[in-house]
């Protein structure tokens, strides 16, 4: 009765809100006012249940006779999202596997109803709950914030409740404690899951395989014929996500090496011919971890990340996403103005520092190519470091350096052996360092010393590991093939969080923002860079356009060579720098104006006092309105070079509710009558819309949280436009 009478309120919510959406006196929408929606931990005694709950999802476990998942709502749609019971967890314990939980006796797995839990039974072969835990939320990790490149504060860790679920051990394995861990979080449609395995036993126990989870659910659309790919993914009321996350890319789907999306061989009731419906999830890493628990150790699994949605519409599900990234990992709203020099001696350094501090850059970092070595742990070395380090800082500017770690070769002992042939090669990047090799324990070392000795605050770490496998068995940092992707994961994700806890800022051209990192790609191609300087103008703006449907403006850089990069020659250099000014002023117009931070690199930021001023001016700009262009992007119309483009940052709590920057790739200039989607910035029903020019107006909306304005744009131009509340 208590999970019926919550699904009939939340179904009446919905219904409000598909008639009116959220506003004064009408039901709250998490994305503009996440405040209402706390999250608890509540009990139904009656039926043996515990509930994790926070006004738009809850997840329901069944205590006897064994835990299970039995509901896994979405209070937000009114809609079940789970169709089966499943065990909470597997794992295989010295060659033996072992379910955790779960019941049997479902009749059907098109769908579950409550009333045939008093017929299902507890599984005899798996291990049965033990007892439970309640608390509140930890962080996974120290973060030492930053608050210089931070526009608004950020809770670590995210507030929330926390629930532990205890599992009696093999009888094979007396003292071994196995816990399943959830968290579910205030404000926000997302839990995590992860597992732990205490050795209490007086013999070590080799973790083979885990499976952290796994859930049976709805499928998202009816599909008779056809393999797995034609299931569109997007209409999925759920997304999953990991920390176990690498893969050399830049986005999250394709950096998800943990997160499997499968047929379920028990729903034989499916409209799918060939029964291949991908409506399994199941959560475990493709190899391993093959991990030998010492007596006194304890395992813990990667964590999974559970994010449900409430609409199939693209800018919202990617709100969420971005909302999501925002609470569990808020180093990445660290957004630092950061320079990269191209030359690593101390006058070229200190003139860099010296540039950046006239304009009001935060960082410097020593590129690719400048000489820097962050493996050179020479006296010499380390003590010129450390002096620029203390300039540097002296002056209020960050120094750090590059560092390129995968994609190289370093000898046949300490590559990634290829499993297929033996020998080194055919990894991600063709030849690559093993992190588990004795080059690989000495390059984390020599790294952590450099920044121990030196001072320096940013690394940007190239060809990070991208999951690479390794069968050598004469490494020291694993035992073979089957525990070489867990401890190479392992390795990297210490030494970033090592980096975090000690406020080093982390670029990372890979998605490892879960385990510390701050930044990745925006998402563009290097040699785009050696195009005509009038094409770079668009292109740029399609990438920032593109690389912020899943990622905030602060998770992305961008680049600006300010000499030549990939060739080009004069036509595609802004070298020297005064003689293409306006290409320069676009160029940053662009960037900052979308809140994204690029890597200008080069010896300089001026060459002139033009130029100095214009990089300052926007600069300046950025910086006063560092909060709202640091929010949320709202899409409005992608570069083409045929019209006006631009997009609009959000913000319900500021007092600068909304920025839009607008942009004109003509060589004339346009009016235009735009329409501003306006509902998350979270006025209700008019607002106060201030031009570039000083101006002010008053804007009603329309019924669907729009307003119009009317803008004129300069020739090969931009304008800008703040939204206020009244």
């Amino acid at each position: 009765m208590l999970m019926k009478n919550k699904l009939v309120r939340s179904i009446a919510t919905i219904v409000a809100m598909a008639v009116f959406p959220p506003g004064p006196g009408r039901a709250a929408d998490w994305l503009v006012d996440p405040s209402p929606f706390h999250a608890a931990i509540t009990t139904n005694a009656a039926e043996h249940e515990i509930i994790l709950e926070n006004g738009l999802v809850h997840r329901v476990f069944k205590l006897a006779p064994d835990v299970a998942t039995v509901a896994f709502d979405n209070l937000m749609t009114g809609e079940s999202i789970l169709r089966s019971v499943r065990p909470e967890a597997q794992v295989e314990l010295d060659g033996r596997k072992f379910d955790l939980g779960g019941l049997t006796g479902q009749p059907v797995h098109n769908y579950f109803r409550p009333e045939w839990l008093a017929k299902m039974q507890a599984d005899p072969a798996a291990l049965h709950f033990a007892g439970l835990q309640t608390g509140r939320t930890e962080p996974r990790f120290s973060w030492l914030k930053r608050s210089e490149w931070l526009s608004q504060d950020a809770p670590w860790p995210p507030p929330g409740v926390a629930l532990t679920l205890r599992f009696g051990a093999p009888t094979s394995i007396d003292g071994l404690k196995l816990e399943v861990h959830y968290e579910l979080y205030d404000g926000l449609p997302l839990l995590a899951k992860w597992l732990t395995i205490r050795n209490d036993s007086p013999r070590p126990v080799t973790l083979n395989s885990m499976r952290v989870e796994q859930l049976a659910f709805v499928e998202p659309e009816s599909i008779v014929d056809g393999p797995p790919a034609n299931f569109r993914g997007s209409y999925r009321a759920f997304d999953a996500f990991s920390d176990y996350s690498f893969g050399g890319n830049m986005t999250a789907v394709a950096d998800a090496p943990a997160i499997h999306w499968t047929n379920d061989p028990l729903y034989q009731t499916q409209v799918h011919y060939e029964l291949a419906t991908p409506c399994l999830l199941q959560c475990s890493p493709p190899l391993g971890p093959d991990q030998k628990i010492q007596p006194g150790e304890t395992f813990a699994s990667f964590r999974v990340f559970e994010l449900v949605h409430d609409s199939t519409d693209r800018e919202r599900r990617g709100l969420a996403t971005r909302r999501a990234y925002r609470a569990l990992a808020p180093w990445v709203q660290e957004n630092p103005i950061l320079m990269h020099v191209s030359s690593a001696q101390p006058d070229a350094v200190k003139l860099a520092v010296d540039q950046c501090v006239a304009v009001g850059f935060q960082m410097v970092i020593m590129t690719f190519g400048s000489g820097c070595d962050l493996e050179n742990e020479s006296p010499e070395n380390l003590g010129r470091m450390k002096s620029l380090a203390d300039y540097a800082q002296s002056r209020g500017v960050a120094l750090g350096g590059y560092s390129l770690l995968a994609s190289r070769s370093i000898d046949a002992a300490d590559d990634a052996i290829n499993p297929q042939t033996g020998r080194p090669g055919g990894a991600r990047f063709g030849d690559s360092p093993c992190l588990g090799s004795a080059w690989g324990e000495n390059y984390f070392r020599k790294l952590r010393q450099f920044f121990e000795k030196t001072g320096c605050g940013v690394l940007e770490n190239d060809g990070s590991y991208p999951g690479d496998v390794c069968a050598s068995t004469n490494h020291p940092g694993h035992t073979g093939l089957p525990d070489s992707q867990w401890k190479q994961w392992k390795l990297i994700s210490d030494f970033y969080q090592w980096c975090r806890a000690r406020g080093v800022y982390l670029n990372v051209p890979d998605w490892y923002f879960l385990a510390g990192s701050s930044k990745t790609g925006m998402g563009y191609r290097e040699t785009d860079w050696s195009l005509p300087r009038e094409q770079q103008e668009i292109i740029e703006r399609q990438n920032i356009f593109d690389g912020t449907w899943e990622k905030a403006p602060s998770m992305g850089w961008m680049f600006v060579p300010l000499t030549e990069y990939h060739g080009g020659g004069a036509a595609a250099t802004i070298e020297p720098l005064h003689d293409h000014l306006d290409h320069y002023e676009t160029r940053l117009a662009n960037l900052f104006g979308g809140g994204v931070q690029a890597c200008y690199r080069g010896p300089r930021l001026f060459d002139t006092d033009e130029t100095k001023s214009v990089v300052k001016m926007w600069v300046d700009f950025y910086r006063a309105h560092r909060a709202i262009l640091d929010s949320d992007l709202i899409h409005l119309r992608r570069a083409d070079g045929r019209d006006w483009d631009g997009w609009l940052h959000v913000n319900p709590v500021l007092p600068e509710r909304g920025l839009a920057m607008i942009y004109n790739p003509l060589n004339e200039p346009i009016q235009r009558r735009l329409r501003l989607p306006l509902y998350y910035t979270g006025l209700t029903d008019r607002a106060l819309v201030r031009l570039e020019d000083g101006s002010v107006q008053e804007i009603q909306f329309a019924r669907d949280y729009s307003a119009e304005v009317t803008v004129t744009i300069p020739a090969r131009g931009r304008t800008w436009l703040i939204i206020s509340g009244k």
